[in-house]
């Protein structure tokens, strides 16, 4: 797989996103709660939550399980319904799922009596494409992910990281303008979650999507992140927003040997120190 590189590049500022892609205003989302007494309450998911992302921008949400990070994302996709603030994409206020926006999850969410090929065209067949048209986009994203010697292959015979690869080309098939992606390699082992996070990095420099990145590791979001959105525990807010100081491209993970690298994750430990967890409905 060859990806060109370009040259380095400054993530924005933390308090300046000039014409952003997405923005968050004020958003609040509560959910209902049933007891076992069968007695309703509500529960602030939510509070206050504001985030402007520029475009092209990888930006990561990070904090404790629980504080509505998942929630977030799933309503930038609109699938989940918010109660109040607005969120907007290109200045427009989302009313539901939209093709502009495609979603990478952390199960894979593979088909699995359906091909690699079959699961990346999958979308592109919903969305009324001609037959060779798909296949062509399909093979295009699957050569990009490097998985062209398994074009054929069902997801019980490929590894953990290959099928989210496989994940990660049928969101990119569909030419979405942003990624937003739940925990995608949550359920990796260690070496290859670093090493997907390496290749995510080299995808995203090729494309240049706009992503949304939901994360519980610390030096994921900074390796990954220009920038890095840290929510309190529940009820969920942005308590800061951290600018990351190494320009891309990191592909060679040198980053995690600056001294810089250790002196961020420190700050962001002692933010999240004594954070309470909060129970997994509110993701």
């Amino acid at each position: 797989m060859t990806i060109a590189r370009p040259e380095p590049r400054q993530a924005p500022s933390a308090s300046t996103v000039p014409n952003p892609k997405i923005e968050i205003d004020r958003v609040e989302k509560y959910y209902r709660k049933v007891g076992k007494s069968g007695q309703s309450d509500l529960v602030h998911a939510l509070r206050d939550v504001n985030l402007n992302v520029g475009e092209g921008e990888f930006v990561s949400l990070l904090g404790p399980s629980g504080c509505g990070k998942t929630t977030l994302l799933k309503a930038l996709d609109g699938l989940v319904p918010y109660d109040s603030g607005q969120i907007r994409v290109s200045g427009k206020q989302i009313s539901g799922p939209g093709r502009d926006r495609a979603f990478v999850f952390q199960n894979f969410a593979l088909f699995p009596w359906r091909t690699v090929l079959g699961n990346v065209v999958f979308p592109l067949e919903s969305a009324g494409r001609p037959k060779r048209e798909r296949e062509e986009l399909a093979r295009k994203y699957i050569d990009m992910v490097g998985l062209t010697a398994f074009i054929d292959s069902h997801p019980h015979e490929l590894s953990g990281g290959m099928q989210q690869r496989v994940g990660i080309a049928r969101a990119l098939a569909v030419n979405p303008e942003i990624l937003l992606m739940d925990e995608p390699f949550g359920a990796l082992d260690a070496q290859t979650r670093e090493l997907m996070q390496i290749e995510l990095l080299g995808i995203w420099e090729a494309t240049r999507k706009t992503v949304v990145f939901v994360t519980h590791s610390v030096d994921e979001a900074i390796f990954l992140s220009g920038r890095i959105a840290v929510f309190s525990a529940h009820p969920g807010t942005i308590t800061k927003v951290l600018d990351v100081p190494f320009p891309y491209p990191r592909t060679d993970g040198n980053v995690k040997l600056d001294p810089r690298f250790a002196e961020l994750r420190f700050t962001i430990w002692e933010m999240l120190k004594g954070a309470n967890e909060a129970p997994s409905y509110t993701e």
